[in-house]
C-alpha cells in the first residue's frame, strides 16, 4: 500500500491576512475564517482542483451542504453571486468573485475507495477525503462529518438527454481564482486534489489568501 503523502500543517489556526499559503499537490490544510474574512481559492499553475469544506465554527454540526446549497440556487452552475449554504439552511461562503465560473458541487472528496474503484492500476492514495479529514482533526472533526466538498475549478459537466455525469480537466488557467466571504465565523478545509482525471492527469498546488472583505474583488494572479 503506497504511503499517504505527508499532510501540510498550518501552525497557527487563523492564517495570517494577506498572506499566500500554499498547498502542495495532493495534500490538504484547514484554518479559521472569521465573519466577514473573505477567502481567495487561487490555480497557480492552471488545470487543479481544490476541495473546500466549511464547518460553524462554534458548532461542528453545521457543515457545508451541497443538497441545500443546488436547492436555493436552482442549479449546479454555482459562480459569483451564489450562496453556499450549510445542512441548517445558513448562508456560510459567498462567491464574491470568479474567473472561472466552472466548479462541481456534485462528486464526493476522492478517497482510498476512489482509487479502488475508477484507478485500481495505479498506487492508492489516501485523496481529498484523507487529506481533509488529517487537516479538520485538530479541531474537532471526525471523518464521518466530513460531506460532499464544493470543488472549486472541478469541471464536472452533466450529459443533457441521458443524465450522465463526466469528470474532464478544469478549465482553469494559470492565476485564476474564486473569491469567498464569509458569512459567519467558519473552520475551512481546503486541498489541492489527488484524483488523477479531476486534474488533468498531473498534479499541482493550490494557494489562498484570507483577506479582509475590501479586498474581496477578483484576484488572477501569474504564477510559473
Amino acid at each position: 500500500m503506497a504511503m499517504p503523502v505527508p499532510l501540510r500543517r498550518q501552525v497557527m489556526s487563523r492564517v495570517p491576512a494577506g498572506a499566500v499559503v500554499e498547498i502542495p499537490e495532493r495534500s490538504g490544510d484547514a484554518f479559521r475564517l472569521a465573519k466577514g474574512q473573505c477567502l481567495t481559492v487561487i490555480d497557480p499553475r492552471g488545470c487543479q482542483v481544490a476541495d473546500l469544506l466549511a464547518f460553524r465554527a462554534d458548532d461542528l454540526g453545521e457543515v457545508l451542504s451541497s443538497g441545500r446549497t443546488l436547492d436555493y440556487a436552482e442549479t449546479i452552475r454555482l459562480t459569483t453571486g451564489h450562496i453556499l449554504y450549510s445542512n441548517r439552511s445558513g448562508p456560510m461562503l459567498e462567491i464574491v468573485a470568479d474567473t472561472v465560473g466552472v466548479h462541481d458541487f456534485l462528486l464526493t472528496p476522492c478517497s482510498f475507495a476512489t482509487f479502488d474503484h475508477f484507478y485500481p492500476d495505479l498506487p492508492r492514495h489516501r485523496g481529498c477525503f484523507g487529506n481533509l479529514a488529517a487537516a479538520l482533526e485538530p479541531f474537532g472533526v471526525t471523518p464521518d462529518q466530513i460531506p460532499v466538498a464544493f470543488n472549486c475549478f472541478m469541471n464536472v459537466p452533466v450529459d443533457p438527454s441521458t443524465g450522465k455525469l463526466s469528470v474532464l480537466p478544469p478549465i482553469s488557467r494559470a492565476g485564476d481564482s474564486i473569491t469567498f466571504v464569509a458569512r459567519m465565523d467558519l473552520i475551512i478545509g481546503l486541498t489541492a486534489c489527488s484524483a488523477p482525471a479531476s486534474n488533468g492527469g498531473s498534479f499541482k498546488p493550490i494557494h489562498y489568501v484570507v483577506h479582509g472583505a475590501e479586498e474581496s474583488g477578483s484576484h488572477r494572479l501569474d504564477h510559473a
